[in-house]
């Protein structure tokens, strides 16, 4: 790169540095790498590296499952319209079985009827199993949504300003540390009440601390590069260095944390609900049927332990932190730097 003095006077010309090109660059395309006549990205290579681990499609294929199963369990109406008219579930989940046919009763094992068995109530265990997913799963999700975009831009502004600036902010974010994730969430739902949107509330109030602390400490990284300082030089405005130039560069390590927190928010959803303060009593969600089937833990009404009362709800909560946990794990993986090179290129 050199510099030379224009016939105008003020004025620096730069040769073999093409501004256009840095203005029109695709944002999320940092990291790139030719081979042969291509030129791969670092989420093609990330990509590629992700299909060819089988551990993580597998968990991709158990979440993808579950997701599915959960939304054609029972039709879905919008407004009085129904947007989707399937129903896996072969009986409505809050109907009480043994009231429709006396030959159904309190806790029968699984059966050819009830493929899992009945509960407490006398109610399809699998049909509530099916519909209970949409709970726990949506929640997962829409929770670590919320806090990673807001987190993202909390510890960006954070990191990239510095100075009072970050001072202040990562002081609350101490604060919010101060306290156990759970309790937290806890003392909120306490205070809200059961329920949907109480429950993504709470967690959502808690859980954005992470991912800005994380993301602060990668934007003090990425900022000192030097296609941020040609950003600069170029009069790019803060906000277009941030969510152009630094956060892009910044989101391998949110990806696989926020994979692996949406594991953990269905888990902390399930405790809420085991203790009582989740869904509403009745609800399918799986820790609420865990909390309503948990007397039976040691004996059944007749001496008998209903097993499939609870191992069931807790089957599929287990099968979906551990299959989250794979895809993070895969996620990891296929975008670490040092195996991927990354961290031998530069910006722009």
């Amino acid at each position: 790169m050199t510099r030379k003095i224009s016939a105008e006077r003020g004025r620096i010309q730069i040769s073999g540095f093409d501004a256009e090109k840095v203005e029109q660059r695709e944002p999320l395309s940092d990291w790139t790498e030719e081979s042969g006549d291509e030129t791969q990205t670092r989420w093609q290579r990330g990509w590629e590296r992700f299909k060819r681990n089988r551990t993580a499609l597998i968990g991709l294929a158990v979440v993808a499952f579950l997701s599915l199963v959960a939304i054609f369990a029972r039709p879905i109406s919008v407004m009085g319209t129904t947007v989707q008219p399937f129903s896996l579930a072969p009986y409505d989940p809050a109907a009480i079985l043994y009231l429709q046919d006396p030959s159904i009763g309190v806790y029968d094992p699984p059966s050819s009827t009830n493929w899992m068995g009945t509960d407490a109530s006398g109610r399809d265990l699998f049909s509530r199993l099916l519909y209970g997913g949409r709970y726990s799963i949506s929640i997962g999700f829409i929770v670590v949504v919320i806090t990673a975009s807001f987190g993202t831009i909390y510890g960006a502004v954070s990191g990239y300003y510095g100075g009072w600036t970050d001072e202040i902010m990562m002081r609350i974010v101490d604060t919010i540390f101060a306290f156990p994730f759970l309790v937290m969430a806890l003392v909120i739902v306490a205070m809200l009440g059961g329920g949907y949107w109480q429950l993504v509330l709470a967690f959502s109030l808690v859980g954005w601390a992470s991912y800005a602390r994380l993301i602060r400490g990668e934007v003090l990284k990425v900022k000192e590069n030097e296609y941020v300082m040609a950003a600069k030089a170029l009069g790019a405005r803060d906000k277009s260095v941030i969510f152009r130039h630094i956060v892009p560069n910044a989101m391998p390590p949110l990806l696989v944390v926020a994979s692996l927190n949406v594991g953990t928010v269905v888990i902390g959803v399930a405790a809420l609900g085991f203790l009582g303060f989740g869904m509403p009593p009745g609800s399918a969600e799986w820790g609420t049927m865990l909390d309503q089937t948990r007397e039976t833990l040691i004996q059944g009404p007749d001496g008998t332990i209903p097993w499939w009362a609870t191992v069931f709800p807790g089957m599929a909560i287990f099968m979906f932190v551990m299959a989250m946990n794979m895809i993070g794990d895969g996620i990891n993986d296929a975008l670490d730097a040092q195996e991927t090179g990354a961290g031998q290129q530069g910006g722009a």
